[in-house]
């Protein structure tokens, strides 16, 4: 259980990342994601990837620089603009769903306009779920410029779209319905120099 804890990356750039384990039975149809993140960096770095034998960048939550996110379902990407961050904690989900093609995203707390992606596409269930490094192959490939420097809590992923209301709820560190992947009960494997630590302020 990490409730109020993080991972800190300690390094930058840094050759660290935290394997999760997630024990998908079939392809995502849909499926949310969640994190919050905390970092200085103004180079690329990847926040959450998830990889299958077929695609690396299966499903991808990629920063590429301040004011920008991108997110990958099955290799292709949506970017979102948003306003550059405060120096505070950002915290973003992505959802998106096969039937209309649709990937939402919300940073803080907030829907910004949707978009088109893959539509009729079924992510793979077989994955390395990393975070910290931005996978180019099965569990591996690294580029340490794009690896993640910082702190990492709140990652979630569901196997279906979530609400708004429950959009919101994950801003606000509510309850929320039973997860894949859940930060309260996290099967993760750390690998190299990132450090558990509480967090240090809401």
């Amino acid at each position: 259980d990490l409730y109020r804890k993080v991972f800190v990356f300690r390094k930058d750039p840094s050759d660290a990342y935290v394997v999760l384990r997630a024990g998908l039975e079939q392809p995502l149809q849909n499926f949310t994601v969640c994190l919050r993140s905390y970092t200085d960096l103004a180079r690329p770095h990847s926040l959450f990837s998830y990889a299958t034998k077929a695609q690396d960048n299966e499903i991808l939550l990629f920063k590429p620089k301040p004011g920008e996110y991108r997110f990958y379902v099955g290799g292709k990407f949506v970017t979102f603009r948003v306003p550059e961050g405060r120096g505070d904690w950002e915290h973003v989900c992505a959802s998106w769903e096969s039937a209309t093609g649709i990937a939402e995203f919300w940073l803080n707390g907030k829907p910004w306009p949707r978009k088109g992606l893959q539509r009729g596409y079924a992510v793979g269930a077989e994955a390395a779920i990393l975070l910290g490094q931005e996978q180019d192959a099965f569990g591996g490939g690294f580029d340490v410029y794009n690896s993640f420097s910082g702190e990492l809590a709140d990652v979630y992923l569901w196997d279906a779209g979530l609400s708004p209301d429950k959009m919101r709820a994950a801003y606000l560190s509510l309850r929320l319905p039973p997860a894949v992947l859940a930060w309260k009960s996290l099967s993760y494997e750390v690998k190299g120099d990132v450090v558990v630590k509480p967090r240090l302020r809401e």
